[in-house]
């Protein structure tokens, strides 16, 4: 036992850098972890912010919604931040004896004369550093589909 005032025994002395060396590279490991998982949740809540963008830039008029190109833009914008952004848009009512596609039946159910527009944003993610059983790239998607105002 030590008393107070006296040296701790010389093998003593290095036990807080050998603890500290073994839990240094699992901390760095949980830390980047960490960091990976609150960059794929931004993303993907990016990804649902841009294709809500495009679909409301759509809904506004019967004329908007046919411009594919201003939605796409307007999700572009929006989501300017996501690397490797891809944007499609496209329409469809429930009307028939029209050159527009033609909605799915559970789009219809409370408007029989209603237009739709749907835009969907993708991207690729890729991750800080290479874990294994996970892989380092996954594509993350968004949808949003709105009835357009008429």
């Amino acid at each position: 036992m030590n008393r107070p005032g006296r040296l701790a025994p010389r093998w003593r002395r290095g036990q807080s850098a050998v603890e500290l060396a073994v839990a240094v590279p699992a901390l760095i490991v949980l830390l980047l972890a960490a960091a990976d998982f609150g960059r794929i949740f931004y993303v993907s809540i990016a990804l649902n912010n841009a294709a809500r963008a495009g679909a409301q830039y759509g809904s506004q008029t019967v004329i908007t919604a046919a411009d594919a190109s201003g939605m796409i833009n307007a999700a572009r914008s929006d989501g300017s931040n996501i690397a490797n952004l891809n944007v499609t848009a496209s329409q469809c009512t429930c009307e028939s004896s029209t050159n527009v596609a033609a909605c799915p039946s559970a789009y219809c159910a409370s408007d029989a004369q209603a237009t739709f527009v749907e835009v969907d944003a993708r991207a690729t993610f890729n991750t800080i550093v290479t874990y294994p059983g996970i892989p380092s790239s996954t594509t993350l998607t968004g949808k949003a589909i709105m009835q357009v105002a008429q």
